[in-house]
C-alpha cells in the first residue's frame, strides 16, 4: 500500500493558501511502522469543511509531491479517461512514442497514477472520516460531521470504483493507521464492491439533497450523487431491480436535473442543467489553468498540433444527422496545408491554446469537470430495465437521449437483444471520452476481446490479461502480501 501524504489544498470555494511542507499539514503517515497515526482532531466547521476541500481539490489539480506543486495527472483529473480510451477503441496518440494502452502491450514496467491517486482521495476521506469521530468538540456541529463523514465515504466509494475497474482485486483500507495498512492483501472485487454500496448507502443517508454546501454550485456531491453512483455500481453488480430504482430517483429529481435540449455545447459548462456532480479546478495549477484534463489533451494547439485523434470504431459508431458528433467532435488540418485531417473530442472548449493560469485577478472557468451527470442515469436505467425483460421502457428511455441527439426514435417491436445493442451504441456515443465508460463497458459485458482484438493497432493481440492494469512495481516492493496480475 502507498505510504501516501495528504496535503490540504487551496480549493476556490474553502481555501485561501496552499500548505505544502509547513506546520499545516493535515495529517501524515509516520515512516515507523510501529507507530500510530495520530489522527487530526477537527475543532470546528471550518476547519472540518477545509480538509474535505482539501481532497476534492487534490483530486482535480493533482499533486506532484516531488516538485511540490499542483499539476501531476491523476485518476480523478485525466488519466482514467485517457489512459482506459486508449485500452477501449476510442483515440490514437500520435506523435509520442509506443502507446502501449492503445496496442494492448501493457508490461509490469508501465507506470501511471491512477493507483497512487486514487489511494490518496481514499486516505483524505479517512483521515476526515476518522478525524470527524475523535473530536470532542462542541464548535464541530452535528450537520457538518454527518455531511462530511458522508462526503468522504461517498469519496472513498468513487475512488475504489475506479481501482478495481482498472486493477481487479485491490487492498482495502477503511483507515489511516499505518500498522494496518502497510502489509493489505488485495481483496476480491466482490468484497470491494460491497464495501461500495455499503459507502454509497451511508452517503445518501448523510448526504443534503441540494447544493447550498458549495453556495448552489454543483461541486460538492450531495444525495443525488450517491445515489447515482449507487445506480451505476448497481448496474456494474448485476442487481437491475435496484439500478433501475436508483436511477429512477434521480431522474425524478426534475427540479434539479434536466438533459441540456437546446444545445448541446451547454452539457459541459459548469453548473449546467445535466450536471449531478463535477469538479472544479484552480485556474492557478500550472499547466491546465482553466482547462480540464481532457480539453487540454484532446483539443488542438498551437504548439504540438494535435496530441491525439478519434478511432474509426469510434466515428463510425454514429448515426448521420446525430447532434454529438457535430457538438461533440472537431476536426483539424495538422500540419496546416497537407491536406491531412484528424477528428478529436471537442466536449470540452477550453484548451491548451485558450486556457488562462493565474489567480490576480481570479480567472473562473467557464466549464467544470463533469463526473456525474443525468444522461448516464437513462443509460443505466434503460440497460438494467432491458436486462430484466422490460423493453418497452428500455426503449423509452434510449428514445430520449435519440431526441436530444436528433436522432429517429427506436421501434417498440425490438427485442432483448436488439435493445441490448442500441444500449451499446448509445453509450458509446453519448459517453465517449469520459470517465472510462467504453473501456469498461466492454469488459462487464464481456465484449472486450471480440472487440479490440480485431483492431489493428493492437495486433497481435497478446491476451486478454491486458483488461487489468499492472499494479505498479514499486507498490508490490513495499507491500510484501500484494502480488501482481497474471501474466505481467
Amino acid at each position: 500500500m502507498c505510504n501516501l501524504y495528504f496535503y490540504t489544498t487551496r480549493s476556490l470555494l474553502l481555501l485561501s493558501v496552499l500548505f505544502l511542507f509547513s506546520c499545516n499539514k493535515l495529517v501524515e503517515i509516520p515512516e515507523p511502522k510501529d507507530t500510530l497515526t495520530t489522527v487530526k482532531v477537527f475543532t470546528n466547521d471550518a476547519q472540518a469543511q477545509s480538509a474535505m476541500a482539501g481532497v476534492l481539490s487534490a483530486m482535480i489539480n493533482g499533486l506532484d509531491k516531488a516538485n511540490a506543486k499542483l499539476g501531476a495527472n491523476g485518476f480523478s483529473n485525466g488519466q482514467v479517461t485517457i489512459f482506459n480510451a486508449s485500452s477501449a477503441d476510442e483515440i490514437t496518440f500520435f506523435g509520442i512514442g509506443e502507446d502501449p494502452y492503445g496496442s494492448n502491450s501493457l508490461t509490469a514496467g508501465v507506470q501511471d497514477g491512477i493507483w497512487a491517486s486514487a489511494y490518496q482521495a481514499i486516505y483524505g476521506a479517512n483521515a476526515i472520516i476518522e478525524g470527524i469521530a475523535a473530536s470532542t468538540s462542541p464548535d464541530l456541529r452535528t450537520k457538518t460531521r454527518v455531511e462530511l463523514a458522508a462526503e468522504a465515504k461517498f469519496i472513498r466509494a468513487f475512488s475504489y470504483f475506479y481501482l478495481i475497474n482498472n486493477y481487479g482485486d485491490v487492498p482495502l483500507s477503511l483507515t489511516i493507521d499505518f500498522n494496518q495498512t502497510v502489509n493489505l492483501p488485495r481483496a476480491a472485487v466482490a468484497v470491494v464492491y460491497q464495501q461500495i454500496i455499503n459507502d454509497l448507502l451511508d452517503a445518501i443517508k448523510g448526504l443534503p439533497a441540494d447544493y447550498a454546501t458549495a453556495a448552489g454550485e454543483r461541486i460538492r456531491v450531495n444525495k443525488w450523487g450517491a445515489k447515482a453512483m449507487l445506480a451505476r455500481v448497481y448496474l456494474f453488480t448485476g442487481n437491475n431491480t435496484e439500478a433501475v430504482n436508483a436511477a429512477t430517483e434521480v431522474i425524478g429529481q426534475t427540479a434539479l436535473y434536466q438533459l441540456e435540449t437546446t444545445d448541446l455545447n451547454r452539457v459541459f459548462l459548469k453548473n449546467s442543467l445535466e450536471a449531478i456532480w463535477q469538479l472544479q479546478q484552480n485556474s492557478a495549477t500550472p499547466d491546465l489553468g482553466t482547462a480540464t484534463r481532457e480539453g487540454y489533451n484532446s483539443l488542438p494547439n498551437a504548439t504540438s498540433g494535435v496530441n491525439s485523434g478519434l478511432s474509426t470504431n469510434l466515428l463510425n459508431a454514429f448515426e448521420p444527422g446525430d447532434l454529438r458528433r457535430s457538438a461533440w467532435v472537431n476536426r483539424v488540418e495538422f500540419p496546416k496545408g497537407s491536406g491531412t485531417y484528424y477528428m478529436y473530442a471537442s466536449k470540452y472548449k477550453t484548451g491548451a491554446d485558450n486556457r488562462v493560469i493565474g489567480t490576480k485577478p481570479q480567472v473562473e472557468p467557464t466549464e467544470y469537470y463533469m463526473v456525474l451527470r443525468l444522461a448516464e442515469q437513462y443509460l443505466i436505467r434503460a440497460e438494467a430495465a432491458a436486462i430484466g425483460g422490460q423493453t418497452g421502457s428500455a426503449i423509452d428511455d434510449l428514445n430520449v437521449i435519440r431526441r436530444r441527439a436528433g436522432l429517429g426514435e427506436l421501434s417498440k417491436t425490438l427485442t432483448k437483444e436488439q435493445v441490448l445493442a442500441a444500449v451499446a451504441k448509445e453509450r458509446q456515443t453519448e459517453l465517449f471520452m469520459e470517465w472510462g465508460h467504453r473501456w469498461m463497458d466492454l469488459k462487464r459485458t464481456g465484449k472486450a476481446e471480440e472487440v479490440l482484438s480485431a483492431i489493428p493497432q493492437k495486433q497481435p493481440w497478446k491476451g486478454s490479461y491486458q483488461l487489468l492494469y499492472p499494479i505498479p512495481i514499486e507498490e508490490i516492493r513495499k507491500d510484501h502480501f500484494l502480488t501482481q496480475n497474471p501474466n505481467y
